[in-house]
């Protein structure tokens, strides 16, 4: 059983910072993989496949690297969890890592959608591996309940940071990749070739950042200890094997039905409205008019060039005020996630009941997400703004919710195993699906609006749903014992 949560939380260590650096260093680089997605793939998908944006082709590619890659972090983010179990936290948090940090690299040489797909695979993977190892590993470095609370809240805040990266990080990319190397590959490794006038596109270089999660943990590695309690029962040889049946049984079987479920939810409306904004900003009609005046202004400037070079330079001026309005909604979001995740590490302190802990934030959700996609992202950029930080503050303050939930309520022998149940199950499949939930329903003609309002208007749909359903999942949610789980 863990210390009283009376008695007063000890010092951290050189190496207990050391551990929090790299947790939070992973769980920022874990959401920066992830969020990357909707502000890469619609320039990839037009420069790999020709297709245009917004035709049925281009969308259902969209749809497939979203999707496709989760599937593929879900099942192995499954086996991952169970190895975290068998091999230990601290092995498999930094095969997690590396894994996604150098597929993340090598996507940015892509040549093919189908290489694209793939290194997407293996960088979910790697992802979804990464929080299950994370979360267990913390919760067993920090006994201290308090302290433990503390440590787990504010790293994963580090995964809002994240966000807030690979925002800035895109913008400076459209911004300022022409004057970066341009990116080719050797001939002799017969993987194709980028185009000259391709070699500079932000999108590579936006994917190939997520390399910098490995430079850190290389260095840091050989310090980093294991979990102390995983340890001391794997050489005692009385460490139990894990079983996925185990989580069905009926002492846990409750516990994993809800979690998944809920899990599913909190990461329906981060998929399903949340990262959709990239689609529906364009349609807004303030960001029609600040495309057309950003061409307007290049026409201006090269008025006495060539027609078809003045055209091309206002067409990417136009994309270019588009993409940078997307990013700047983006970072505000973000801004809103950190403080959600912030005011969790706060409150899961205090608020002892984690029933009315989740309910913190998605009470208010049920008004925030209708008003914030069904009204604001059609009609007002400003009251958007404002919109997404409340949305990023509630869905993503529930993120950090499961991180701090989970160790508490499954045994040491199963932690990462019905971790990595709900949220790769949960979480990373049936709830990164809420994306092509949003995409599909917003093709179809019963759905008011056009385009871009038209996936707006789902999102709000989408969005009540999932906080409605997991509002009254809450009231069936176990509330852990006091400390440690026992090892059952």
């Amino acid at each position: 059983m863990a210390d009283s949560i009376e008695a007063p939380a000890p010092k951290l260590t050189m190496t207990q910072w050391l551990v929090c650096l790299v947790a939070a260093i992973g769980f920022a680089f874990d959401i920066y993989e992830l969020l990357m997605a909707p502000l890469v793939f619609p320039p990839a998908i037009t420069e790999l496949t020709g297709y245009a944006p917004g035709s049925p082709e281009f969308l259902g590619m969209v749809k497939n690297l979203i999707f496709i890659p989760a599937i593929a972090g879900s099942i192995f983010g499954l086996l991952g969890g169970y190895l975290t179990d068998v091999l230990g936290r601290r092995r498999v948090l930094t095969f997690s890592i590396l894994l996604y940090a150098f597929s993340a690299f090598f996507a940015g040489f892509s040549t093919s959608i189908g290489m694209l797909m793939v290194l997407r695979c293996t960088t979910f993977i790697g992802v979804c591996v990464e929080f299950v190892a994370a979360v267990a590993w913390l919760a067993e470095l920090f006994p201290h309940p308090k302290q433990r609370e503390k440590v787990l809240g504010y790293t994963q805040a580090f995964s809002s940071v994240g966000g807030l990266f690979i925002a800035t990080v895109y913008g400076l990319m459209v911004n300022h990749g022409q004057s970066l190397p341009g990116i080719g590959i050797p001939e002799f490794l017969n993987l194709g070739s980028i185009d000259p006038v391709n070699q500079h596109a932000a999108w590579r270089y936006t994917l190939m950042s997520g390399l910098v999660p490995a430079i850190p943990l290389i260095v840091i590695r050989p310090f980093l200890p294991e979990s102390p309690l995983w340890k001391a029962k794997k050489d005692a040889g009385t460490l139990k094997r894990p079983s996925f049946l185990e989580l069905f049984k009926p002492q846990l079987c409750k516990t994993t039905i809800i979690t998944t479920i809920m899990f599913a939810c909190s990461y329906g409306a981060a998929f399903g409205a949340i990262q959709q904004i990239p689609q529906i900003v364009p349609g807004m009609a303030e960001v029609k008019t600040r495309a057309a005046d950003a061409s307007a202004e290049v026409k201006e400037k090269l008025k006495d060039k060539p027609e078809k070079e003045v055209e091309k330079a206002a067409k990417i001026a136009g994309i270019k005020a588009v993409q940078s309005t997307a990013a700047d909604v983006t970072k505000v979001q973000e801004v809103g996630g950190l403080v959600g995740r912030v005011i969790l590490a706060v409150l899961a302190v205090w608020i002892v009941s984690r029933r009315k802990l989740i309910r913190v934030f998605l009470i208010p959700g049920l008004l925030v997400m209708p008003l914030v996609f069904g009204y604001a992202a059609v009609n007002d950029l400003n009251l958007l703004y404002v919109g997404m930080f409340l949305a990023g503050m509630l869905t993503v303050g529930q993120l950090s919710f499961w991180g701090n939930y989970l160790p508490r309520v499954y045994p040491l022998h199963l932690r990462g195993t019905g971790e990595s149940f709900a949220a790769n199950i949960g979480g990373r499949l049936i709830g990164t699906s809420f994306a092509y939930v949003t995409a599909t329903l917003a093709a179809m003609d019963w759905v008011p609006g056009t385009g871009p309002a038209k996936v707006a208007y789902v999102a709000a749909g989408v969005g009540f749903t999932v906080y409605f359903v997991n509002l009254i999942c809450s009231f069936f949610l176990p509330e852990p014992g006091a400390g440690e789980p026992e090892d059952a």
